[in-house]
């Protein structure tokens, strides 16, 4: 991406991975535009199509007067027109169960592990299954997009979505605002842990009390090292390997010792008192008035945030780099199973995936207004770039995304290094199937409703609210979920050894 914009999440942005998951972005200089046009088997004939696209994101001032522009690009290459409907990070999962489920028009929607899940929601039929339409409209993404995407987001043997063409393993780092960093002189060489934070936080706390020393939002979730069947559902398995036993998450020491911390953190005024409601730090990072938060990185990515953001950012990591089902399905652009236009849908994904005037259009804005090229292969942003400062994980192939002003010639070389060295979960490709236990799942979201944000961002005592939580877990049947989750996950160890 250009920008990273945004956590990465996400990815992680979400981006995250691909890590895929999470973010990634650049230009790659190597990609020819000729498969720009392939995928309009449907013609340009009669009048056009716009296509409702609904994606994760803090709305942007811009977004309509770019979409205008894409929309005029879009018209002449495929006859569509596009409507960019944004929904913010924290609000995204459960405005998309509202919109899906009440029928709400739409065409294209963002999905991810960890935002509007991916694999439950092709389960509950929201999504349009792709294959058919993959071999007649998508034959350049199948070019394009590294294998690996599309066979490890496959559900039951069959494509529901485009993963984003990006980094494949998931790597969490702390990122630093290093301006805050340099002024007080901050040692973050031993920084790895969650507890090492605390000498940070704490001087920063006393010498910037208009400063949040730990920034996060309701998605924060401390990190543990296990891996989750579902994102942030309290079902995970451990990612050392040792055992394949499905455990829930908030009885394991690890998380247990994490909340305490968190919940130390919270009240000693290191975490923003609305930190378990807030949909977004943005305002933090647009303001620079924050020292460190979690992020799912790539390589380049201090580029990338320090590009967006217009100031340096550092990261030290704090994991090691696993290949998961999150980071595989971490950005993922499903067709609705509602969508009045899908073959017109898929072959706008096809050009977003394989025409790099529209690509960067869509993540950078408008050339000249909100940046500017310097070379062939570079970019930098221009002021206006704050009022269209996008998520480009989530955006589809990064690597047809311009390099930022510092970005190696050799980027995407450095990510294929960084997805070779990747350590596969020892779930990579096990897919919980919750059919059976669908209205106990229900019931145990809505305890996590209730429960996990406050938890996870140290707001309440874990020392009181821990059993409780675990007690209405029990409750509303998660014990059965992990029951049919662990005979699933058996089943499919035997059958994948």
């Amino acid at each position: 991406m250009s920008k990273i914009k945004k956590r990465a999440g996400l990815l992680l942005a979400a981006t995250t991975a691909f890590s895929l998951v999470l973010s990634a972005c650049g230009s790659n200089g190597n990609n020819e535009p000729e498969a720009a046009g392939s995928g309009s088997g449907s013609g340009n004939a009669g009048k056009p199509v716009e296509l409702i696209w609904y994606t994760i994101g803090t709305p942007q001032k811009d977004v309509d007067t770019v979409m205008a522009e894409v929309s005029k690009y879009t018209k002449e290459k495929i006859n569509a027109t596009i409507k960019m409907k944004m929904i913010d990070w924290g609000d995204y999962s459960q405005k998309m169960q509202v919109l899906v489920a009440s029928g709400e028009p739409m065409d294209i929607l963002f999905t991810s592990a960890g935002g509007f899940d991916y694999v439950q929601n092709v389960r509950k039929g929201a999504f349009l299954e792709l294959d058919e339409l993959l071999d007649k409209y998508g034959q350049g993404i199948k070019n394009t997009i590294d294998p690996g995407f599309l066979s490890g987001s496959k559900v039951d043997g069959h494509n529901y979505g485009i993963p984003a063409n990006k980094e494949l393993p998931q790597l969490e780092v702390w990122r630093f605002n290093q301006n805050l960093v340099d002024k007080y002189k901050l040692d973050t060489s031993g920084v790895r842990t969650l507890e090492s934070l605390e000498p940070l936080l704490k001087t920063i706390k006393e010498k910037e009390p208009e400063v949040t020393p730990f920034a996060m939002d309701k998605t924060y979730v401390p990190y543990v090292p296990y891996d989750y069947l579902v994102t942030n559902m309290p079902m995970a398995v451990k990612l050392d390997g040792s055992d394949m036993k499905v455990v829930n998450i908030l009885e394991t020491s690890e998380m247990k010792a994490a909340l305490e911390t968190m919940h130390k953190y919270y009240k000693a005024g290191y975490v923003a008192p609305e930190a378990a409601t807030t949909g977004s730090t943005s305002d933090l990072t647009t303001s620079g008035k924050w020292l460190l938060d979690r992020a799912q990185t790539q390589p380049l990515a201090e580029n990338l945030w320090s590009a967006s953001y217009g100031y340096p950012v550092t990261t030290k990591p704090a994991s090691d780099a696993i290949i998961t089902n999150t980071s595989v399905q971490g950005s993922i652009m499903a067709i609705s199973a509602n969508s009045e236009h899908p073959e017109k849908a898929m072959e706008f994904l096809n050009l977003l995936n394989t025409d790099p005037v529209l690509r960067n259009m869509v993540d950078s804005g408008i050339e000249g207004t909100h940046y500017e090229k310097i070379d062939d292969k570079h970019m930098k942003n221009l002021d206006a770039s704050q009022n269209y400062n996008m998520p480009s994980y989530s955006l589809g192939n990064n690597m047809l995304l311009y390099l930022n002003e510092g970005d190696p010639d050799d980027k995407w070389d450095q990510f294929k290094k960084f997805n070779a060295e990747g350590k596969p979960s020892p779930i990579l490709g096990f897919n919980f199937d919750s059919t059976k236990v669908a209205t106990e799942m229900t019931a145990v979201q809505n305890v996590k409703e209730q429960f996990w944000a406050s938890l996870m961002t140290g707001t309440v005592d874990p020392a009181t609210f821990l059993p409780k939580a675990i007690d209405e877990f029990k409750k509303a049947g998660l014990d059965k979920v992990i029951a049919e989750a662990q005979s699933q996950l058996d089943a499919w160890a035997a059958a994948n050894k």
